[in-house]
């Protein structure tokens, strides 16, 4: 697997029991079932794969874990750069299988992503938290981040 703008991905490494590596892009659709727990089973299949292969050609990738060859946990990936950020890697729809959970496998992905930040020279990463996720905002403040601001969506269709 390559990226286009920094050269050759690092493809994974074992981490314990579990093996982390990039999810190559022609087995990203591999995710959807996760992402169907990520939220709460509210978005159809089919609407996750239209989203998905939208995202694709826009520079979304992912990271897997897995134990053996179950997919456990995925952590999507921005690359992107900003204004008030500058170059920085954004981590998108975190989720883990909730029979793996308690494992230290977001500890595991979000050592992963840093290095990988760091690696291509971002100088920060930020990511958006649902204000109702109590877990994940003290997971994310456990991993360094701070809260910068309010994520607001308004929504154009029902």
């Amino acid at each position: 697997m390559s990226n286009r703008k920094n050269g050759p991905l690092k493809l994974g490494r074992m981490i314990g029991e579990f093996n982390i590596k990039w999810i190559p892009e022609e087995n990203l659709s591999s995710i959807l079932p996760l992402a169907f727990v990520l939220n709460n089973k509210k978005v159809s299949m089919d609407i996750l794969q239209q989203r998905l292969a939208a995202m694709i050609p826009m520079g979304y990738k992912c990271i897997g874990v897995y134990d053996q060859e179950r997919l456990v946990g995925i952590c999507g990936v921005w690359e992107l750069n900003k204004l008030y950020a500058g170059k920085h890697l954004e981590p998108d729809n975190v989720i883990i299988d909730p029979e793996y959970q308690g494992k230290k496998i977001g500890d595991l992905m979000m050592s992963f992503l840093t290095d990988y930040a760091k690696s291509i020279g971002c100088e920060t990463m930020e990511l958006n938290c649902y204000a109702n996720n109590n877990r994940g905002k003290q997971f994310w403040e456990n991993q360094g981040y701070e809260a910068l601001g309010f994520h607001m969506i308004k929504r154009l269709k029902p």
